[in-house]
């Protein structure tokens, strides 16, 4: 069922009538309901309380990131997004993150409100992205690639300026940007004569899993994802991932599936070189190892624990 919800600011969709979505509910009566949105649908959340239904947040974003990325004023949005998470930890039942980098951000506010923290790392289609034939290439630039939206909070202006400084090093590199967003003509502009293409949305993941696959590195460098599904999705597909030294992604990626830097053009660049460095065969074998660590099956059976365990802690109560 679809809701009428009007488009904001980047073509994001806010629900700005929450009564809509509990009369939906109301009518299906669920035993659960699971949200994302941490401030705009908590009038749903006081309704699944009222309603003896059980409540879970799944927080996909650090508030205090998402603020300090579009303020710029990084140390009073941490008091202010401190404050703000002392609500959703007082009207859910559980709180559902996939990283510890995401978990930090209510730790303290999670404990004071007694509300229970679950860690629930997402998974990555194993089948869809597979790593492609092993198939004989002519020398040519190292082939960089970077899957996203192309806005603010996913960094895309990093991973361009990343390529940039790799050929104001006179490294022969060609980086390949899929996805559309409301930076797109900010990003062209940042990578002028570098050697960019800019390839739009690609519709289907199959072949987003061909392209992945075809190139030799990825590019996931936003140092505030609180996971990163393009993160894994290219170690599944045996490319190999270089991201920003905290944050969520940083998790994902371990010695054997890719390499960090600080989260600037020169310091990734280094950490692009480096793992150029290492045999192809090695960093492919390592990076599909990596990602079958993160099954989608392992995600939907820690998500229906969860749903569980809400339902049975009202029923109780």
């Amino acid at each position: 069922m679809q809701l009428r919800a009007p488009k904001v600011g980047g073509g994001y969709r806010l629900i700005v009538e929450p009564r809509r979505v509990t009369d939906v509910l109301e009518s299906w009566r669920p035993t659960s309901v699971e949200l994302s949105d941490k401030l705009t649908l908590l009038p749903v959340a006081r309704w699944a309380r009222r309603a003896g239904v059980g409540s879970v947040l799944f927080s996909h974003e650090r508030l205090s990131d998402m603020f300090a990325m579009r303020t710029g004023l990084d140390t009073t949005s941490k008091v202010s997004i401190a404050l703000l998470n002392r609500i959703p930890v007082r009207s859910f039942d559980t709180i559902v993150v996939t990283s510890g980098y995401a978990e930090d951000e209510f730790t303290n506010a999670a404990a004071g409100a007694d509300c229970p923290m679950v860690r629930v790392p997402l998974g990555v289609d194993l089948s869809t992205f597979r790593p492609a034939p092993p198939a004989p290439r002519d020398a040519g630039p190292l082939r960089l690639t970077h899957f996203g939206r192309l806005s603010r909070e996913k960094s895309p202006h990093l991973a361009v300026r990343t390529a940039v400084e790799l050929h104001r090093r006179g490294v022969p590199v060609h980086l390949d940007v899929y996805g559309d967003g409301p930076h797109l003509s900010e990003l062209v502009d940042l990578a002028g004569d570098a050697p960019v293409t800019f390839h739009g949305f690609i519709d289907g993941r199959r072949d987003s899993a061909r392209h992945v696959a075809a190139a030799d590195i990825s590019l996931s460098v936003c140092p505030s994802e609180t996971f990163g599904l393009a993160v894994l999705e290219a170690p599944a597909a045996g490319t190999p991932v270089v991201t920003a030294d905290r944050g969520g992604a940083r998790e994902l990626v371990d010695a054997t599936s890719g390499a960090w830097g600080r989260p600037n053009p020169s310091s990734l660049a280094d950490a692009v070189l480096d793992l150029a460095a290492r045999p192809e065969s090695v960093r492919r074998t390592g990076a599909r190892a990596r990602a079958e660590q993160f099954p989608w099956s392992a995600t939907v059976d820690s998500m229906l624990a969860v749903h569980e365990s809400v339902t049975r802690r009202v029923l109780v109560a």
